[in-house]
């Protein structure tokens, strides 16, 4: 076939054969990431899948949708929300009091300002009273 024979119809199905290996290509690392995140399902389970979804990708991807797809989706909400969690306790940790400080850096800190006249009696007592 020469390039000039190539038409839309040919260039629709390239686009489209492209898309369909995308997505199952997707689905592959979705199903390879599943399965070796789940700390519960032994070794040889885990070999046994693999060796399922090589030999007969199709038939194994399947099968592992059916047998395992709740499963899947509350296994990735589940490390979700794991690393929600590490990000909130990093941003907390970060932003809550310059690196970490004690509450008493923190009175300390607040006083200055007092002192220096950047904030009100009012501002600090609010201040204090949410660090107490």
């Amino acid at each position: 076939m020469s390039f000039g024979e190539f038409g839309s119809g040919q260039a629709f199905l390239t686009v489209l054969y492209v898309f369909l290996f995308v997505i199952w290509f997707w689905l592959i690392i979705s199903i390879f990431t599943d399965l070796f995140s789940d700390h519960k399902e032994s070794g040889w389970a885990k070999f046994g899948w693999v060796l399922l979804v090589l030999i007969a990708p199709f038939f194994g991807a399947f099968i592992y949708l059916i047998v395992r797809g709740q499963g899947m989706g509350e296994r990735a909400m589940a490390r979700q929300k794991e690393a929600q969690s590490q990000f909130d306790d990093y941003v907390r940790q970060t932003a809550g009091g310059g690196g970490g400080g004690s509450v008493a850096d923190e009175l300390s800190k607040l006083a200055d300002l007092k002192a220096k006249g950047t904030i009100s009696d009012e501002e600090y007592d609010k201040a204090k009273a949410k660090l107490l």
